[in-house]
């Protein structure tokens, strides 16, 4: 489990591509992770598989690839990254799972103030309401006034702009994004007690 407050931007060493997948090396300052830990990469959690100097290696499954961003990911490409959260530490975002649920496209970036809006079609689209949680390439973010359809904004103070790869999207950038987990539960609840 995530908090979606990023801790600090990695950058790709490589993808390599495979039948089973992907293997993703990234480079990042955390000096205390251990084979095994889970890391948020772009809002998706990774194992770790390998350490090497201070670069970790992921293996990044085929459905991983074809539900994220992590496919397009080439040498150089700055990532976002938090390391899961320990127990008892405080949830300052909210509940990010690390389990993406599709790929958003930004129509839109928003300068003053800071902000994106980002179309992720009626099927996510439902889940956006007006100040619900979102995260996207896993920062946790609050949903802006007036999502219609599959289109919602997210404003975003400077910090957050400056310290996450969000201050460097562009419209036709394609962002993670994970729904709200409170609100999948509430919807399946829903529809099995009309069964």
């Amino acid at each position: 489990m995530f908090t979606g407050l990023i801790e600090t931007i990695g950058r790709v060493v490589s993808m390599r591509r495979s039948s089973r997948g992907g293997r993703l090396t990234i480079a990042s300052p955390f000096e205390a992770l251990a084979i095994g830990d889970s890391v948020s990469v772009n809002g998706a959690c990774q194992t770790v598989a390998e350490l090497k100097g201070g670069d970790f290696s992921c293996d990044v499954l085929p459905e991983t690839l074809r539900v994220t961003n992590l496919g397009g990911l080439k040498a150089g490409s700055a990532v976002n990254l938090e390391r899961a959260l320990e127990a008892g530490a405080r949830l300052g975002g909210h509940i990010v799972n690390g389990h993406i649920d599709g790929i958003g496209r930004v129509t839109r970036v928003i300068r003053d103030p800071l902000g994106i809006e980002i179309d992720v079609g009626r099927e996510l689209g439902r889940y956006m309401v007006p100040k619900g949680s979102v995260a996207i390439d896993g920062v946790s973010l609050t949903i802006g006034p007036d999502p219609v359809g599959g289109r919602f904004k997210v404003f975003i103070i400077p910090h957050t702009w400056d310290s996450t790869t969000l201050g460097k999207v562009r419209p036709g950038s394609r962002v993670n994004i994970e729904v709200d987990i409170l609100a999948k539960y509430v919807e399946k609840l829903q529809a099995s007690r009309e069964v």
